[in-house]
């Protein structure tokens, strides 16, 4: 089966044909283009996913990505004409996720929505003791995730709440993150679930309301009064690559924004667009904004 146009000849002459080019290019020359030795690295690990499920039949599968890495792969796949896939984190608009390669033979399943994505994915769900409820926060979750020594690859979007937490994690790694996080001291009183998807819970996001004042809708202004920073420091935040605009790589600072769109900064955190309530007399525009929190 050929999950990609001539993705064959990666098994037999490591050679892949990339759309609108003349040439064959090897796997290296492919990975030449990148500049980044973890773009590169990454990329190269999505080539032996491609690789394994041409050869094995099988569906194989990253680990989890954020926004920036599943935007550079699934570009990457654009160019190889590659269409097998799926970008799934255990729900709908999940921000972390992982790209799944599947063959031709499968195709229908997954069409279908009939493949089961509890074969990849785990929910972790922690209860906490009465006493602990509405003190921890994402960060407490995460930072104990790190502190058992899991790569953050490995785990998902943590849902958190007043009594809890739902983490989404791979699931080969769901054993050794239950006993992990149970010897910490921060949960040695908690409970631990390990769950299916269906049974995953979506809270309703909290939003904190705010208002800035703009010159115009373009991003570099809005990240600047969003985040308070320099209009200059925002231009940096932007040529890093921090910055998306409904899930989409912002690289240009003069991209306008409209009412409606989530704009997440990385490191930053995420923010919507609301409407524009008025402007100034010297035309600046009165914009409202929703913090996720």
């Amino acid at each position: 089966m050929i999950l990609c146009y001539n993705i064959n000849e990666i098994t037999k002459r490591n050679i892949i044909y990339l759309k609108g080019l003349n040439k064959n290019l090897t796997k290296q020359e492919i990975l030449s283009k990148f500049t980044n030795e973890e773009d590169r690295l990454l990329i190269s690990k999505l080539l032996d996913k491609i690789d394994f499920a041409t050869k094995r039949n099988s569906v194989e599968y990253t680990d989890f990505l954020d926004m920036r890495q599943r935007q550079l792969i699934e570009k990457t796949l654009g160019e190889m004409k590659c269409t097998n896939y799926v970008a799934y984190g255990g729900f709908k608009n999940a921000e972390r996720t992982a790209v799944i390669i599947y063959p031709d033979k499968l195709e229908e399943i997954f069409k279908n929505e009939d493949f089961s994505f509890d074969t990849i994915f785990s929910v972790i769900r922690i209860k906490l003791p009465n006493e602990l409820k509405g003190r921890y926060s994402h960060r407490d979750y995460l930072s104990g995730i790190i502190k058992i020594g899991l790569k953050r690859e490995k785990v998902g979007d943590i849902i958190t709440s007043k009594g809890g937490a739902d983490i989404i994690v791979l699931k080969a790694a769901e054993k050794y993150v239950v006993n992990g996080l149970k010897e910490l001291t921060r949960f040695k009183k908690a409970e631990f679930e390990v769950l299916a998807l269906k049974e995953l819970r979506i809270e309703e996001p909290k939003l904190e309301k705010m208002s800035i004042i703009i010159p115009s809708m373009r991003i570099d202004s809005m990240v600047s009064d969003i985040i308070r920073t320099s209009r200059a420091k925002a231009l940096e935040i932007i040529k890093e690559e921090r910055v998306f605009v409904n899930h989409q790589l912002v690289t240009k600072g003069s991209k306008e924004v409209k009412e409606n769109d989530i704009i997440t900064v990385r490191g930053k955190g995420r923010f919507k667009v609301g409407t524009i309530v008025n402007s100034t007399k010297r035309g600046n525009l009165v914009v409202e904004i929703e913090k996720y929190v």
